[in-house]
């Protein structure tokens, strides 16, 4: 659950909280009134008592006596409700302070459930990547060991591919002629990591080179002095 959503339910779940609270707390407040009325009445009673008691009967003596413990009676029972009233105060908050403490452990444990799912992801991801990486390098490699096995066998097959030679601004070709440039040059000049390898050196395109007419051919273009040449060799191509 999103962390708005929580957040939602508790507001709603304590919309109704200030009202209630109010409620109890005047109440209370008419409760303590109440009190104060009646020990306002025990002390009228109590001052009649002793200002008159030599010239009250025995009967009107009774009837004080009753009137101030019943008013203490009522006092008694105003301070029970308020006590319950309290208490119910009390038990009204904490309910609320234990569903907040309740959502935020689940919100907690919703976030490291995230954080957890994301760090797996994560690591599935970089498997597959390095998986990835390891079929593309076991296929290279495969393809630079039917090339050279092919070069060293001097199969039929090998014997009939055709050549051509790679024109100047020719469409699909590699990026073409930078001159007379040497293997060794070329070795030690920066190159794109993004820029595609050809022939037998794997290396990128640079003076002249030729194409194989093959269509199965991996490689497709091979530099001059990785083939032998050195000018374009003769006939139409």
């Amino acid at each position: 659950m999103a962390a708005g959503m929580y957040l939602e339910h508790y507001l709603d779940s304590i919309e109704n909280l200030p009202f209630e609270l109010q409620r109890n707390f005047n109440l209370m407040r008419d409760l303590d009134q109440r009190t104060e009325d009646l020990k306002g009445q025990i002390d009228s009673l109590a001052k009649e008592y002793t200002a008159n008691a030599r010239t009250l009967s025995s009967e009107q003596k009774l009837s004080i006596l009753r009137q101030i413990q019943q008013s203490y009676s009522k006092c008694k029972e105003f301070g029970d409700d308020k006590v319950q009233l309290a208490m119910q105060t009390y038990e009204m908050v904490d309910k609320h302070i234990r569903r907040l403490d309740t959502d935020l452990a689940r919100f907690e444990a919703d976030l490291k459930e995230k954080q957890i799912e994301s760090t797996d992801y994560d690591s599935t991801s970089s498997k597959g990547k390095k998986a990835d990486t390891r079929q593309k390098e076991k296929k290279t490699a495969k393809t630079r060991s039917k090339v050279k096995s092919s070069d060293e066998d001097g199969s039929p097959k090998s014997a009939q591919k055709k050549v051509k030679l790679l024109q100047p601004g020719e469409f699909n070709s590699p990026s073409s002629n930078f001159g007379n440039v040497h293997p060794s040059d070329v070795l030690d000049m920066p190159v794109d990591p993004n820029e595609p390898t050809y022939c037998l050196c794997h290396q990128v395109s640079y003076g002249e080179m030729i194409g194989c007419d093959n269509t199965d051919c991996s490689i497709e273009w091979f530099h001059f002095a990785c083939v032998g040449l050195t000018t374009k060799p003769r006939g139409k191509w």
